[in-house]
C-alpha cells in the first residue's frame, strides 16, 4: 500500500511540474486522452498506453519537461503531429511513457523566397507549408506526401518518409537542425552552430562531423526546428500515367523507367501500384457482396476478395494489373522532350501511356459535364460521365499534389477492411487509427532491377495468400539507383480473431523480406525489436552514441533501438 501511495504522489507530483511548464489545458492523463494516444492501425492499444500526454508550444518548454522527466526518472516520447499511421500512429514504442507532442509548435520561422527554403518547427504540416507558400505568392512548392494535408514534415522527415516531387528523397533536402538533447542542451548542426553563419539552411555539411544524420530514426534528441529546400515553381508539368495489363509487366516497367532515371529525365519519384492499391484508393471491401457469396456456400466470410467482386471492382475502376504515376517538370520544350522519351521507353513494355496537365483536366471535365446532361436519354452516356469525372477527380488530386498541395483522397486505401467504410466528409481530418482501420505495412528497399521487383512479389504474393489478405504493392522509384516497396496488410480491426492473424502475416513478411535481403527503410513501433537479429557492431555503436547523448534513457526508449525495445511490453508475435 505505501509503495502504490509513493508511485501516485509521483504522478500527481509529475503532473503538477507539467502544468506548471505548459499549462493545465496541455498536459493531461485523463482515460480518454490515454486511450487516444494508445489507438493504433495495428490493432493493440493495451502495449502502448502512455503515462500522460504534454503539449508544448515552444524550444524552452521542451527543455523544461526533460529536465522534469529526467528528475522523476520519466521516459518520454516525442512527436510531432502523431500522424505516422501505418507505423505506430501517435504510440509509443512501450507503454508508460510521456508522449510529448509538438504540435503546437507550428511556426513557419522563415521562407526566403530568393534562395527557396522555409524553417519550421515540427508542428508545421504539409498543408499549413503549402497554404503559406500560395498565399504569399512565393512561386514555391514543398513536397507532399498522399497521406493528407494534416501530416507533419518535420515527422515525415525523420523517418525518411518520402513524397512524389523532384524533392521527394525529403531528407536529401534538409540543412540545419535544432535539437534539444536529453541534457537539456540545444544542438545547431551543420553550420548553425556559429553565431555569425549565413548559409545555416543552405549547406548541410557544414564543417566537421556531420551530425544531422544521427538525428533521423533515432532517440538521440528531440528536433525542434529545421530548414527544408522548396522547389521554385516549374513553367511546365505534365502528369503521365500508364498500365499494363499482365502481372508479369513489373519487371520490363521497372526497367525501362530506370534509365530515365538515371539520366534525369525523370527528377521526380515514380510510383508503381498494384490493381488492389488503385482501386483501394476509390473503393472500400464490399462486405455485404462478400458475407453474401460466403452464405451460399455455406463457408466463412474471407477477409479477401471473392474472386466475382474483384472482377467487378476491376471492371468498374479500369485498373490494371500495374499502374506507373510520374510527374515531368520544365519549361515547355523540356517536357514535350520528356515526354518523348517516357512514350518511347515504355513502348517496349506494351504500356498504355497517357499525358495530362491542367488544360487537358478542363477538357475532360468539360466532356463529362457533357455526357451527364446527355445520360437523361442514355444510360451509356450516364456512366460513362461518372467515369470519366472519377479520372478527372483523380488527374486533379495527382497534379496538385506533383505541385506541392496534398490531398488526403489517398488515404482511402487505409480504410479498405473497415466496415463502416469511409468516414463522413473523407478525406477532410482523416484519421486511421482514431477510425478504427486496421493497416500496417512492411517496406522493403529493393535495387530497381525488374528482377529483384518480379522475386520481391513472388516471395510475399504466397504469404498473403497463406494468411487469408488482399495483397497491396506499391513500388516507388525513391532515387536514380533504388526502389522502395511498401507492402500493405489492410484488416478488420474490429475482428479480433483477423487482428491476431494479420499482425501474424505482418510477421511473416517482414521475415522473408529481412532474410532476402530486401531490408526496411523504415518500421513501425512493434518492429523496433527485430531490427538487429544478429547483434552486429552498426547497432553496438549506436547504442554508445545513445549511452553518451542520453545515459538516462529519457528520449523515446526502444525508439530504432533493438535491444531495449525487445524488453518492451509490445505483444510477442511468432
Amino acid at each position: 500500500m505505501a509503495e502504490h501511495d509513493t508511485r501516485y504522489a509521483s504522478t500527481v507530483d509529475l503532473m503538477q511540474a507539467l502544468r506548471t511548464i505548459v499549462g493545465a489545458e496541455y498536459a493531461l492523463d485523463d482515460a480518454a486522452t490515454l486511450e487516444r494516444y494508445a489507438s493504433s492501425t495495428a490493432g493493440s492499444q493495451a502495449a502502448t498506453r502512455p503515462l500522460a500526454v504534454v503539449r508544448p508550444a515552444a524550444s524552452a518548454e521542451v527543455i523544461a519537461i526533460l529536465a522534469v522527466a529526467r528528475r522523476f526518472e520519466v521516459a518520454v516520447y516525442p512527436l510531432s503531429t502523431g500522424k505516422n499511421w501505418g507505423y505506430g500512429d501517435a504510440c509509443a514504442v512501450g507503454a508508460g511513457q510521456l508522449i510529448v507532442e509538438l504540435a503546437r509548435m507550428n511556426r513557419i520561422v522563415k521562407v526566403d523566397t530568393e534562395l527557396a527554403y522555409a524553417v519550421i518547427e515540427p508542428g508545421v504540416t504539409q498543408g499549413q507549408l503549402a497554404a503559406y507558400l500560395r498565399s504569399h505568392h512565393t512561386n514555391l512548392w514543398c513536397d507532399c506526401t498522399g497521406a493528407g494535408p494534416d501530416t507533419s514534415l518535420v515527422g515525415n522527415i525523420l523517418e525518411r518518409g518520402f513524397g512524389h516531387s523532384p524533392y521527394g528523397n525529403r531528407v536529401q533536402h534538409v540543412a540545419g537542425m535544432r535539437i534539444v538533447l536529453a541534457s537539456g542542451e540545444v544542438l545547431a548542426t551543420g553550420f548553425g552552430h556559429y553565431r555569425q553563419s549565413r548559409v545555416s539552411h543552405l549547406f548541410a555539411a557544414g564543417v566537421g562531423p556531420m551530425l544531422d544524420g544521427l538525428f533521423t530514426q533515432s532517440n538521440f534528441g528531440v528536433v525542434v526546428e529545421l530548414g527544408i529546400w522548396l522547389m521554385p515553381a516549374a513553367a511546365c508539368v505534365s502528369q503521365f500515367v500508364a498500365t499494363v495489363a499482365r502481372q508479369q509487366d513489373l519487371g520490363p516497367l521497372i526497367d525501362a523507367l530506370r534509365p530515365l532515371r538515371l539520366d534525369g529525365t525523370l527528377r521526380s519519384v515514380v510510383h508503381i501500384g498494384n490493381d488492389l492499391r488503385v482501386v483501394s484508393g476509390g473503393a472500400c471491401f464490399p462486405f455485404a457482396a462478400a458475407d453474401a457469396e460466403a452464405t451460399g456456400r455455406g463457408t466463412a466470410p474471407s477477409s479477401r476478395l471473392p474472386e466475382p467482386a474483384r472482377r467487378d471492382l476491376l471492371a468498374r475502376s479500369g485498373a490494371q494489373a500495374w499502374t506507373v504515376s510520374g510527374c515531368l517538370y520544365g519549361s515547355a520544350a523540356q517536357v514535350k522532350a520528356a515526354r518523348a522519351a517516357v512514350r518511347t521507353a515504355l513502348a517496349s513494355t506494351g504500356a498504355r501511356t497517357a499525358f495530362f496537365d491542367q488544360r487537358a483536366l478542363k477538357r475532360g471535365a468539360g466532356v463529362a459535364r457533357w455526357l451527364d446532361r446527355a445520360g437523361s436519354a442514355s444510360a451509356w452516356c450516364k456512366a460513362r460521365a461518372a467515369a470519366l469525372s472519377n479520372k478527372v477527380a483523380l488527374g486533379r488530386a495527382l497534379l496538385a499534389m506533383a505541385q506541392g498541395v496534398p490531398n488526403g483522397r489517398f488515404l482511402a486505401g487505409a480504410y479498405w477492411r473497415r466496415r463502416g467504410g469511409l468516414p463522413a466528409g473523407f478525406p477532410q481530418c482523416a484519421d486511421p487509427a482514431r477510425d478504427g482501420c486496421g493497416l500496417m505495412w512492411v517496406s522493403p528497399v529493393l535495387p530497381m532491377r525488374g528482377a529483384d521487383a518480379l522475386k520481391l512479389h513472388a516471395l510475399v504474393a504466397p504469404i498473403f495468400a497463406r494468411h487469408g489478405f488482399d495483397l497491396f504493392e506499391t513500388y516507388s522509384l525513391i532515387n536514380e539507383r533504388a526502389v522502395c516497396a511498401v507492402l500493405t496488410i489492410a484488416f478488420d480491426r474490429d475482428d479480433a480473431a483477423e487482428t491476431a492473424r494479420a499482425r501474424v502475416c505482418k510477421r511473416a513478411v517482414f521475415d522473408a523480406v529481412m532474410q532476402a535481403g530486401y531490408l526496411p527503410y523504415r518500421v513501425g513501433i512493434e518492429d523496433m525489436g527485430l531490427l538487429d537479429p544478429d547483434g552486429d557492431v552498426f547497432w553496438q555503436v549506436a547504442a554508445r552514441i545513445k549511452a553518451a547523448l542520453d545515459p538516462q534513457g529519457t528520449i523515446a526508449p526502444g525508439r530504432y533501438e533493438p535491444a531495449v525495445a525487445r524488453r518492451l511490453t509490445w505483444p510477442a508475435v511468432g
